[in-house]
């Protein structure tokens, strides 16, 4: 296959896509399964198309082109006291805006502030046919007809090519602290979910590690409202508060999938709390299997090694009907039960009649 193509510009971009029958845009490639693509498809690399396009810190918005690397806009964000909530993944690694939105993964954050879906205003992209269309709008208070922005996360690059993004923001929080309560696997775990879902204070994150015996939460906002709040919750599951320097490094380990094996499959799969023993004992059961549980049960990511078959996941997927995507690995694209919205072919019919991007059904 040959080398991507790297326009530099929006309109560079556009150019692009119209002078190729298949094509598809790629970020970093943090998640190469997603850009796994027969060799008539030609790849459009979106590093050339990067920096911060506006950013208005009095509105907590900002307006970024799609290769621009996460960990480049949390560091602008945070000189001036901002982030995005939802803990983006694999920042060392160099992932960008545009293959976030696209592939729709959220952190450990996303628990409390929802995903990458949230937080998105705005688009600029290429469509099938290379239109290069803005849709949505750079303020908070947006809200006329389809929400395409919203539509486009998760959607792979299947409807067009990102350009630029327009995001909302928060303030960052005056403090956090980090909890570690010791469990007895995933059933118990499950337990502490649903009950720290209901409980009067918020979690901004809520997480199972693979050990499959650490719950760990975190709690931000006000430094002694936080203190009252954790002498709470170590009351009714004991445990201990970590020091900020091992919470940084904990949560970093989460977000770069260090826990995770270098090689083999990597995927996620939706579910809820209840649904965790059964994935758990399911997933286990496969040797050197690692299973990580994120925002409360309602998100896990599976690691295999190389050594198991890759219809193993699939087919534990489909018993329990439980819905995965594949990040890496040679695994299928979507292990387990994959089910395609009426509504996504209409989109698709209507911004890539011609399949120019790949079929959503691939």
């Amino acid at each position: 296959m040959s080398e991507p193509l790297t326009p530099a510009t929006p309109e560079a971009l556009a150019e692009a896509v119209r002078a190729h029958p298949r094509v598809l845009a790629i970020g970093a490639r943090t998640k190469p399964r997603l850009s796994r693509m027969p060799a008539e498809v030609t790849l459009i690399s979106t590093r050339a198309l990067r920096g911060m396009v506006e950013y208005e810190p009095d509105e907590f918005t900002f307006t970024a082109r799609a290769g621009t690397p996460v960990r480049e806009i949390e560091r602008e964000l945070a000189a001036r006291g901002q982030y995005l909530p939802f803990d983006p993944l694999w920042l060392d690694a160099g992932a960008t805006l545009g293959g976030t939105v696209a592939a729709g993964l959220s952190g450990p954050g996303r628990f409390r502030f929802g995903g990458v879906r949230d937080f998105i205003l705005g688009i600029r992209f290429v469509d099938g046919m290379g239109r290069l269309l803005r849709m949505g709008g750079k303020v908070v208070k947006n809200c006329a007809g389809f929400d395409l922005p919203k539509f486009m996360v998760g959607g792979l690059g299947r409807y067009g090519a990102l350009a630029e993004l327009s995001f909302k923001v928060f303030p960052l929080p005056a403090a956090r602290l980090t909890l570690q309560l010791p469990t007895e696997g995933a059933e118990a775990a499950a337990r502490v979910f649903t009950e720290a879902a209901g409980a009067r204070w918020e979690c901004e994150a809520l997480d199972l590690l693979p050990d499959g015996q650490t719950v760990c939460l975190r709690l931000a906002g006000p430094a002694p409202a936080i203190e009252a709040v954790s002498r709470e919750i170590l009351a009714r599951w004991p445990g201990q508060a970590l020091a900020p320097d091992r919470a940084e490094a904990l949560w970093a380990e989460v977000r770069e999938f260090r826990w995770a094996h270098a090689d083999g499959v990597l995927a996620k799969v939706a579910l809820t709390p209840a649904a965790m023993p059964a994935l758990d004992a399911a997933v286990r059961s496969l040797k050197g299997a690692r299973l990580h549980f994120s925002a409360g049960g309602n998100l896990a990511f599976v690691s295999l090694p190389p050594a198991v078959a890759l219809t193993a996941l699939p087919e534990r997927l489909r018993a329990l009907g439980l819905a995965g995507l594949t990040l890496r690995g040679g695994a299928p694209l979507w292990p387990g039960r994959h089910t395609i919205p009426a509504i996504a072919g209409a989109v698709k019919q209507a911004l890539d009649p011609d399949n120019r991007f790949p079929p959503t059904e691939d």
